[in-house]
This record gives structure tokens, sequence and C-alpha cells, in this order.
């Protein structure tokens, strides 16, 4: 059996208006295999969050071929597509998108409802595993508003793990919290991660892309770079990572 999980070959995104057209993203090729975790790096308006966009399925290229878990998806239906991102792809926004009228547990359960093998009690247990390994159970019928920025995080990611998805899209899932809050959840994803999980994570940020097994670089629609990240690297990323937090502490005292 193939370790592949998705192969895409010479993929291309063009944006068109009445007088304009913009190449997004430029004979992209690359796979991911089954237990990655990848993290794909570069400026704004490099065309990375288009990528992940075409990743999953929330929008479709202009040209080239997307293989997910043996099954091209380059050209099939809105409903199909649909219906592929709700079993196999959890995404973890960098806004949070929780529901601000839905508790906690409701939030997570909502992508599992429009599963129509799965009946209540699977559902309700699902959920109650997922907020279980994000240590956000005692919160669960809490709503958004009573939470913190990285404990709404952490619900986000619960609801992208309950429906056991073949891959993790994190879209700059640091971007809205502080130091520490951003640790906490790079530390859930390497958690993830240790335990099986595939994970495509954007960021611009290069201590978290640094956690990753491998970067991908991205610039002018264009894949740069592709490397696994060394030993050496990690260990100055964590050292920038508690300059940080020493620094961001020294400013609370002060």
């Amino acid at each position: 059996m193939s370790d592949v999980l998705i192969k895409l070959e010479k993929v291309k995104k063009i944006f068109y208006t009445e007088e304009v057209e913009t190449h997004a993203l430029s004979n992209i090729t690359f796979t991911i295999n089954k237990g990655e975790y990848i993290s794909i790096s570069g400026p704004s308006g490099c065309g990375k969050s288009t990528l992940l966009s075409l990743l999953g399925l929330l929008d479709t290229s202009t040209e080239g071929k997307y293989t997910l878990a043996g099954h091209e998806v380059s050209n099939i239906s809105k409903k199909e597509r649909a219906r592929i991102r709700n079993e196999e792809i959890g995404f973890i926004f960098q806004s949070f998108n929780l529901i601000s009228d839905l508790d906690v547990e409701e939030n997570v359960e909502l992508p599992l409802t429009y599963r129509s093998n799965l009946d209540k009690n699977q559902r309700k247990e699902m959920v109650k595993k997922a907020l279980e390994k994000v240590d956000m159970a005692h919160r669960g019928k809490h709503f958004p508003s009573q939470l913190s920025g990285g404990q709404q995080q952490r619900v986000a990611v619960a609801r992208a793990i309950a429906g056991n998805p073949s891959i993790l899209l994190a879209d700059e899932p640091t971007g809205n919290l502080d130091t520490k809050n951003a640790e906490a959840v790079m530390d859930l994803l390497d958690k993830l991660h240790a335990e099986g999980a595939t994970i495509c994570m954007v960021t611009h940020d290069p201590r978290s892309a640094s956690r990753a097994e491998r970067r991908i670089d991205v610039l002018d629609g264009l894949v740069v770079a592709d490397k696994k990240m060394n030993i050496a690297e990690k260990v100055v990323a964590m050292e920038t990572s508690n300059e940080a937090k020493a620094v961001e502490a020294e400013g609370a005292l002060s």
C-alpha cells in the first residue's frame, strides 16, 4: 500500500477579472505522505493560503491534477467535494470560526451531523474523545465568549479531529494568539502528530514552521524550497521561542 496521501501534479491557479489575469499558483508539484507534518511558508500574497484552499477542496485548480487518498479530485462535483471535506479533511482556522450561540460540545459536533452514517450517541462519543484530547472536556457546556483565545483554538482543533480525518489543514493556527497560547497550540499539534495525524500547516512564523518535519517555501506562486527540517533548525527555533517568551514575561512585569 502506498504511503502517499496527497499528490499535486503541475497545479496552476489563475484568477480572472475583466482586465487582469492573476497567476496565484504555477506548476505546483509535490506529495504528502500519511503521517507527515508539513509547514507551508512564505510572505503575504505568495499563494500559500490559495494552495491550502486547493488542498482542502475549498477551491479548484485551473490546471493540473490533484489526487487524494488514491482518488483524483481535480474535477469532481461541488457535492462530492463537500462530502470529502467533511469526511477526510479537518480544518483549523486562524479566526477559530466557532459559532457563538452554540456551546463547545455543539460546535465540535456540528460537522458530524452531516454524516448520515452516525447516530446521536456515536456523535456524542466522538465529541467526548476529541475534547478529552485537547483537554477541554470540562468546558463542554461553555460558549465561545466564555473562553480565552487559546481555549477557543483548542475547541477548533477538537472540531477538526472529531471525525478522524485523513489530514489536518491548519491556516495560521497561532495568528490570533499571544506567545504563551501559541506555544500551547503548537504543542498540541506536536502531540497529535506523534499520535499519527497527518498535518499540513500554513504559517508565516518561522518558529511554528520549524515544528514540522518538512518545510515547503512558496514565493510568487512557486515552490522555491522543499526540505526536511534538521535538528539544528529546530533547536534554533526553540531558542528563539524561549527568547520571545522571556521578552513577553518581562513586558508583563513592567
